[in-house]
């Protein structure tokens, strides 16, 4: 049996599930016996991913949360598709095992998938793994890599095309972000009000319809153990559907803090994009622009609705702490992240229009 993964843990109670129905699922499903020892990844922080292992086998579990409403964040059957039919034209989707539509079993749908074995790149890296500033360079662009080969799959070809909705992409999305700050918004954070009517006024349009991953970052990618420099797969999902790229590589680029930020942005880190050796914003931005072509002379914009849906996703698992959904001690202090990123989302609007006077 595989070394249990370092953010393995012991389920939350509130979190706990029955344990044999899904046993006897997988058994109908994939032939598998037993009854697996089961895990929590506790590095999700809106859907749930459990680790089952049998003796010979480590398989993941997808679920949404309690109480969830059915979303395409929460979609499990969406996610189980998306990666089903990528498979053939993305290499780095994990194997599929099973989608259970069935809500005697677990109280929602749920899918099982094969554990990619490797390392993750969490808020600091494994101290087994040594990385030169060269290797660490090198790492980052193959990554880069990853996101504009996906964004370069034809979403017809995939079977993926009716996943989009069409012209107007961005229109949607800042419309979309903007009423669901709306709706997850509590008495101690900003109304962002500044941000969301600048990026109604500023939005480019549509420069491409492609798959998008929609959460793109070191955290959901596993590196080969034997090559550390050499990632294997793409996780999570959840997000994914057909989009303009330079959103989703806005949107990425939100969780990347580099070592010369502020005090407060180095606080939110969650993956070691301070690394030395590793590309900065801007240098990412235009080697991806090398690599697909695409113009990037709007940059701000996507720049500033990345940090925008930062704050949402993060003021939307707040509420969930807020309003006793959930008890998760890391959740607690979210608000304070939100209210950060709407002064920086403001900060970089002034900078943007000062320029471009």
């Amino acid at each position: 049996m595989t070394t249990l993964p370092g953010n393995a843990r012991e389920v939350r109670d509130e979190d706990a599930f029955d344990v044999e129905a899904v046993a006897a699922w997988l058994t109908e499903t994939a032939g598998l016996r037993g009854i697996p020892d089961v895990r929590q990844f506790s590095g999700g922080a809106s859907n749930l991913t459990y680790l089952l292992r049998y003796p010979d086998r480590d398989l993941v579990l997808r679920r949404p949360p309690a109480g969830a409403k059915p979303s395409s964040g929460h979609d499990m059957a969406r996610e189980y598709r998306i990666q089903s039919l990528l498979a053939p034209v993305y290499p780095y989707v994990p194997g599929m095992v099973g989608l259970c539509t069935d809500h005697a079993v677990l109280g929602s749908d749920f899918y099982v998938m094969d554990r990619v074995p490797g390392t993750i790149l969490r808020t600091n890296p494994p101290t087994d793994l040594p990385l030169t500033e060269a290797d660490t360079r090198t790492l980052s662009l193959r990554i880069v890599d990853l996101l504009v080969e996906l964004h370069g799959i034809d979403p017809e070809a995939a079977g993926l095309s009716e996943l989009g909705r069409g012209p107007g992409y961005v229109a949607r999305q800042v419309a979309g972000w903007t009423d669901r700050y709306a709706k997850a918004r509590t008495d101690n954070v900003p109304d962002f009000a500044k941000v969301t009517e600048w990026l109604a006024g500023a939005q480019p349009q549509d420069v491409a319809q492609t798959v998008i991953h929609g959460d793109f970052r070191l955290d959901n990618i596993v590196l080969d153990d034997d090559d550390p420099l050499k990632p294997v797969a793409v996780l999570d999902w959840e997000l994914a559907t057909i989009g303009d790229p330079l959103m989703d590589l806005g949107s990425s680029l939100a969780y990347w803090v580099q070592a010369d930020d502020e005090p407060m942005m180095l606080l939110t880190k969650r993956q070691p994009s301070d690394l030395p050796g590793m590309p900065t914003r801007r240098e990412i931005v235009e080697y991806y622009s090398e690599r697909t072509g695409l113009p990037v002379g709007n940059w701000g914009f996507y720049e500033v609705f990345g940090l925008f849906r930062l704050a949402v996703i993060a003021q939307q698992i707040y509420y969930r702490y807020h309003h006793g959904h959930t008890t998760n001690p890391a959740f607690k202090d979210f608000w304070v992240v939100v209210g950060y990123l709407e002064s920086r989302c403001s900060t970089l609007i002034d900078r943007y229009q000062k320029e471009n006077r």
